[in-house]
């Protein structure tokens, strides 16, 4: 990375300050593994305040917390994404963590010293550690057909991560192409006072809502099933985790059953091509809507990542994070990174914990307890 100035230099760099960041960054802490934690937005939790208005967690409060500093809601109650992203933004200050905000990286290869390790570039300025954790998470580029483009101009188009709320919808029937958990979310709430469709297979859906008091009751298994159960260790966690990463997890808050009522129509048929600038079905039909949501997922970004570590698809090749071609590179918010919770908050702390597990043991590191009390608050410079 030529051009930029004199690199900062660290034992680790942390890549993103989202949940998982923030679990690796507090593990390190309470190592003495002098880290630091690069985050683009302006503001920690600003991932979360980006998402639509009405975007609730999948996992009640008592699960939501992250090492160190449990979430100041009621147990059983479920937070809002501006929650989450508030809960975000105070743990990294209240825990004293490394973070700078506003830090775009844009450029991450191997140290070209030959003393190993790696610089990360951000604009003109360039930092190098022998260990880092890219935590950016999955929410990268977001995933929408060729065709859409050639839809009428006059239908809305939105993709799940620029919805925010129905009034950016005009008068008129709605498709929501996508049939997963922003799909069945979105639909809902559309329904209230549009015509609404969802296109698209569901992949199965939990015996009852995640908020009725029997899925209360219900978490309790669930957690120990999607913690323990459906991980890359066991046959049905192995071949359930490529249908998560393509976006088919199972229904956990609006079930089929709840978009009946609402009066949503599923169709399982998929969205495959456009029509006179309508939106058409593999089986031919036409559907004359005003407006499209996009909920169709997104997929990995990692071009500047110039570092051969990535399958045909552009994911990761690593185990539990781990990337065991490049020695020190780390992964951490991946899909089903290690089990189902990994998608879930409740999985943030286990999978940071394992990758600094992993570092400490490269530098040969104990564990202490001071909890990072010695590092600079949010943004502070160094």
């Amino acid at each position: 990375m030529s051009g930029k100035g004199d690199p900062e230099q660290f034992e680790v760099i942390v890549i993103g300050a989202g949940q998982t960041g923030l679990a690796a960054s507090w593990h390190l802490a309470r190592r003495g593994i002098d880290h630091v934690v690069l985050e683009r937005s302006e503001r920690v939790g600003d991932q979360w305040r980006a998402r639509y208005d009405s975007l609730r967690l999948y996992s009640p409060a008592r699960y939501d917390g992250l090492p160190g500093m449990p979430f100041p809601l009621p147990k059983r109650s479920y937070p809002t994404g501006r929650q989450m992203a508030d809960y975000l933004e105070a743990y990294a200050s209240e825990q004293r963590l490394p973070v700078r905000t506003g830090v775009a990286v844009d450029g991450l290869e191997k140290r070209s010293s030959g003393r190993g390790g790696y610089v990360v570039g951000a604009g003109e300025r360039a930092f190098e550690a022998p260990h880092v954790i890219v935590a950016t998470g999955f929410f990268q580029r977001p995933k929408v057909p060729d065709f859409a483009t050639e839809l009428d101009p006059g239908i809305v188009q939105l993709h799940s991560s620029d919805y925010r709320n129905p009034s950016q919808l005009r008068e008129g029937p709605v498709l929501v192409v996508g049939f997963s958990h922003s799909g069945a979310d979105l639909a809902f709430e559309a329904a209230r006072d549009h015509q609404t469709i969802v296109a698209g297979r569901s992949h199965g859906e939990l015996p009852v809502s995640i908020d009725s008091k029997r899925g209360q009751f219900g978490w309790l298994v669930w957690r120990f099933l999607v913690s323990n159960v459906f991980t890359i260790d066991t046959p049905i966690g192995r071949r359930m985790a490529p249908h998560v990463r393509t976006g088919g997890a199972p229904l956990l808050r609006y079930r089929k059953g709840d978009l009946r009522t609402a009066g949503v129509e599923m169709i399982e048929s998929r969205v495959e091509g456009v029509r006179d600038g309508k939106p058409v079905l593999a089986d031919g039909r036409v559907l004359d809507v005003a407006n499209v949501l996009w909920c169709t997922g997104f997929e990995p970004d990692h071009a500047w990542i110039r570092l051969p570590v990535f399958d045909a698809d552009g994911w990761p090749l690593q185990r539990r994070g781990v990337v065991t071609t490049a020695p020190g590179l780390y992964f951490l918010g991946i899909l089903f990174q290690y089990a189902f919770s990994s998608m879930l908050v409740l999985g943030a702390g286990r999978d940071a914990a394992h990758v600094v597990d992993r570092i400490a043991e490269r530098l040969r590191r104990p564990e202490t307890v001071s909890a990072g009390r010695e590092h600079a608050a949010v943004g502070a410079g160094r």
